[in-house]
């Protein structure tokens, strides 16, 4: 038997606390410490050894880092990592710009024993994957189109997050939590050919976007349609396929405030020639999900990979570039911008 990977946590707010449960579920790792100074008393109450720098703890003896920083020091912390000989897990997104995930991938190339997995994890909701699958198995016929709303109700403090300080989260609502939706319509049809976006300061008073329209084209002719806003008030997640044969809709999500809704996926089939009476109104079967594995599925790859010297196939450190590349041209187009500077 193998023994335990020691794993260490750069950075210990929302997603830190999800990944020590990860670390504490998963029989094949050990939790060394968390590194944390604002935060340090709260962990060392749980007899957890508080880490002050993160420089010395990927010095330590580790096998691993779970990089759950803010996304300017995502670079820093992967590549130190990296050139240590250490795996690491990065939440997304892949830092504060383009030049950032390049030059974490290029420290992966440089360290090829070394194993690196970002946190795309609604590629493992259950919605998602039982949708993948369906498509996969040619039910429906080729997909045709993709449109996908991801919004949330942004507090009366929003403005203070620094998310939506450039400096430290380097882009807006489109960045922070579009990158999740645009991920996942790479998920279905692979890279886009064509990309055009729009994004707006249009509540907040802030100086990145608070809402983002993203239109894209494969190079099959397979269209795509985002909305990504800080504005919807109501929390909103929502992506439909459209295919030959059908259509497919997974909304909702199994979040912690259940604010999203109950996750669903609903397969709805094109009526045939003799179906005239379901025309513009098929029968649809939903399905409900009451679980989320995601977290945990996305770190178990990440383990499996480890432990069997082997390739990251999901998360990669392809799939964040090829989607910050999306967001890179449409935060680069003057004409497409309505923000300061």
């Amino acid at each position: 038997m193998t023994r335990p990977l020691r794993a260490g946590i750069i950075g210990y707010g929302y997603m830190g606390q999800i990944r020590q449960k990860n670390i504490s579920d998963h029989p094949d790792l050990e939790l060394v410490g968390i590194c944390d100074p604002a935060r340090a008393d709260v962990i060392a109450k749980q007899n957890i050894l508080a880490i002050e720098r993160w420089e010395d703890f990927i010095s330590a003896d580790l096998d691993l880092v779970f990089a759950c920083t803010p996304n300017n020091l995502i670079p820093e912390v992967a590549i130190g990592a990296l050139n240590n000989g250490l795996h690491v897990f990065c939440e997304k997104p892949p830092g504060r710009n383009l030049s950032d995930i390049q030059r974490i991938h290029a420290a992966e190339l440089a360290n090829p024993g070394c194993r690196l997995l970002f946190g795309f994890n609604h590629r493992h909701h259950p919605g998602i994957t039982d949708a993948k699958a369906i498509i996969d198995s040619g039910a429906l016929g080729e997909i045709l189109t993709l449109r996908g709303v991801y919004g949330k109700g942004a507090g009366y403090d929003y403005h203070t997050s620094w998310r939506n300080d450039p400096e430290v989260g380097g882009g807006g609502i489109l960045l922070d939590q579009g990158i999740h939706m645009l991920d996942l319509f790479r998920l279905f049809v692979g890279d886009f050919s064509e990309v055009m976006g729009m994004r707006g300061i249009t509540a907040f008073d802030v100086s990145v976007e608070d809402n983002a329209f993203v239109l894209l084209r494969t190079e099959r002719g397979q269209m795509a349609q985002l909305h990504s806003s800080a504005t919807s008030w109501k929390h909103t997640f929502r992506l439909e396929i459209g295919c030959e044969k059908g259509y497919l809709v997974i909304s909702g999500l199994l979040s912690k405030t259940g604010s999203y809704g109950r996750e669903t996926l609903i397969v709805g089939r094109r009526p045939g020639p003799g179906e005239r009476g379901a025309v513009g109104n098929p029968r649809e079967e939903t399905t409900y999900y009451d679980s989320d594995p995601s977290w945990d599925i996305e770190v178990a790859h990440l383990v499996e990979c480890i432990q069997e010297n082997k390739p990251v196939e999901k998360g990669t450190s392809a799939d964040a570039l090829r989607v910050m590349e999306i967001i890179d041209r449409i935060y680069r187009d003057p004409l497409m911008n309505r923000i300061p500077g």
